[in-house]
């Protein structure tokens, strides 16, 4: 569709005279023409000007009336442009492919183009690729398929694609490259095709928007502000400008002053209302997902990704895996939740498989040449050598990135069972002690490691105190078995002997009985040997009562003999 450059009588293309008459300089202002409100980027103003005219009655001489139908079709293709360029592109598809219908033949490739670009932009990739086929080649095809092959995973119809860009030399082309660069997440060759474009255009004021998005992309969001004000300088009413000043302020800052940067444009129903609407749902910390975010879900990229997020904080890993799961990652951050999802799942299902798949996806990432000195790089990599079980590389990764996260309770929670696993223990009891999230404190995993933390600490009076804090359940008769073999195993034998005590009670097996058995000997040779001397434990009477309550034969001829020995243990 070409805009017609045919000058109206308008106010920008009248020259007031010096000199003239007070009469003439007061001349009222021609009314605006369409093209006003397209240079203005005014889409809803262009579309009620079009709606206006379309609306004006058809003069009916036979031949005035063909010209009226001819000027209705070319309205109506406008209309759909405002309606595009608004982000309405389900009506403007609608329009195009009704317009098609009655046009001459000579431009219906034309049209199919325009489909085709809008069933883009709903995701429909399979029916926008067959729509064109039979199109001439032109350099927007070229464009819309090197995209569709991107879409749809066609990477021989890619790299042909892509040397036919490398070597185009229009502008456009050239910016179709930077963006799949940046669709690819190869950042800084977008900027570079970006930085070179623009040296030639510096007029391109909208260059510094794809640069800043770049430099967002690469966690530069001071630098990325720095070019954005370069562009809403000029043009402060821009939306997708105003957006990303928002998600900076929300990195830099808070959602709260993200929100604030939005609060004007986020009740307009204009182009990017559906991105402002994702976004509004990440900066109030998941608060409205599951109404806005499924609808998005073929609009926003991001949306899916933020749903599955908010369903694994929530706990629902099979919905989380549900959106995932046809997922083909081809970013990083695509391959890391995919790769954490697929991780939740293997250790709730208890799944070889799963965990297998969430190893090869966070490997990928951390060991990548673009990623591998990047933060989320080594939490990927720390992340798989964890499901690894290598804890001593899991630590090397940690260590590199630990001044990023000092106060961050799910990395000290995680570098805590790291530590633990390698046998440093003080270090992991400490960073336990320090976290202060109550839906990790409660979780059975952290109970169990901070107590066998305490216990390789020389606390274990901590160890029984956090297991006397639990519920009665299946998980606390797991933490009440570790309490008492890793007393037994660090030589705390008062405390094995009391959760030995409490087991053999739940279950009078023999293993119990006989862990007692072993635990109360052990409390009383250090009486004998007075090597319990500074440490907290039983006297005689209290290991001869916990005998008593014993059902096993054996207690009664143990009792006798510490009797008959008792004068050894003053």
């Amino acid at each position: 569709m070409i805009l017609s450059r045919g000058k109206t009588d308008s106010a920008s293309s009248r020259h007031v005279a010096s000199g003239g008459s007070m009469q003439q300089q007061r001349k009222p202002a021609a009314p605006a023409t369409l093209e006003d409100f397209i240079i203005k980027r005014d889409y809803t103003g262009a579309r009620a000007f079009l709606e206006y005219a379309h609306d004006e009655p058809e003069d009916e001489e036979e031949g005035k009336k063909q010209d009226n139908e001819q000027q209705q079709r070319q309205i109506d293709q406008w209309i759909a442009y405002c309606n595009f360029h608004l982000g309405d592109y389900q009506q403007a598809l609608t329009q195009y492919q009704d317009i098609k219908q009655h046009q001459e033949p000579h431009v219906e490739s034309h049209l199919q183009l325009n489909v085709a670009v809008c069933m883009f932009y709903l995701g429909l990739y399979e029916e926008a690729k067959q729509l064109i086929e039979s199109t001439p080649n032109t350099p927007l095809k070229q464009r819309l398929l090197f995209h569709l092959a991107h879409k749809l995973g066609d990477d021989q119809q890619w790299a042909q694609l892509l040397e036919e860009l490398l070597s185009a030399p229009s502008v456009e082309q050239q910016l179709s490259l930077a963006s799949m660069h940046y669709m690819r997440a190869h950042y800084q060759e977008a900027i570079d095709v970006y930085k070179r474009v623009l040296v030639d255009n510096k007029d391109f004021m909208a260059i510094n928007v794809y640069l800043a998005l770049c430099f967002y992309k690469l966690d530069y969001y001071d630098m990325s502000q720095e070019v954005l004000e370069v562009y809403l300088s000029q043009h402060g009413d821009s939306t997708i400008a105003i957006n990303l000043k928002a998600c900076n302020r929300f990195r830099l800052f808070s959602g709260r002053v993200a929100e604030q940067e939005i609060k004007n444009i986020s009740d307009n129903d204009t182009f990017g209302a559906d991105l402002i609407r994702h976004n509004l749902v990440v900066f109030r910390n998941g608060e409205g997902a599951l109404r806005v975010l499924p609808g998005l879900l073929n609009i926003v990229p991001e949306a899916r990704l933020n749903l599955a997020i908010y369903h694994l904080k929530q706990g629902d890993i099979q919905e989380a895996h549900a959106l995932m799961k046809e997922l083909q990652p081809t970013s990083p951050h695509e391959y890391i939740l995919k790769g954490v999802v697929h991780a939740a799942l293997g250790q709730q299902l208890g799944s070889k498989e799963h965990i297998k798949t969430a190893q090869q996806n966070l490997h990928l990432v951390g060991s990548s040449a673009t990623e591998c000195d990047t933060i989320p790089g080594r939490q990927s990599m720390a992340s798989a050598f964890f499901l690894y079980e290598q804890f001593e590389e899991v630590l090397v990764y940690m260590n590199s990135i630990r001044s990023y996260f000092v106060n961050d309770d799910v990395f000290n929670y995680n570098f805590a069972q790291a530590k633990c696993a390698t046998g440093y223990y003080k270090e992991a009891e400490e960073l336990l002690m320090q976290i202060s999230d109550m839906d990790i404190k409660n979780q059975h995993t952290y109970c169990m490691i901070l107590a066998k933390c305490h216990i390789h600490c020389a606390h274990p009076e901590l160890a029984w105190n956090v297991f006397i804090t639990r519920d009665t359940n299946a998980e606390a008769f797991l933490l009440l078995q570790l309490i008492a073999n890793e007393c037994y195993r660090c030589e705390e034998f008062w405390v094995a002997a009391k959760a030995f005590d409490m087991l053999e009670k739940l279950d009078p097996s023999p293993e119990n009985w006989e862990g007692k058995r072993g635990a109360c000997a052990g409390v009383l040779f250090a009486l004998a040997t007075k090597a319990h001397r500074g440490r907290p434990g039983g006297g005689i009477s209290e290991v001869i009562g916990l005998l008593r309550e014993s059902s096993n034969s054996q207690a009664e001829s143990m009792i006798k003999t510490v009797r008959k020995h008792i004068s050894s243990f003053k």
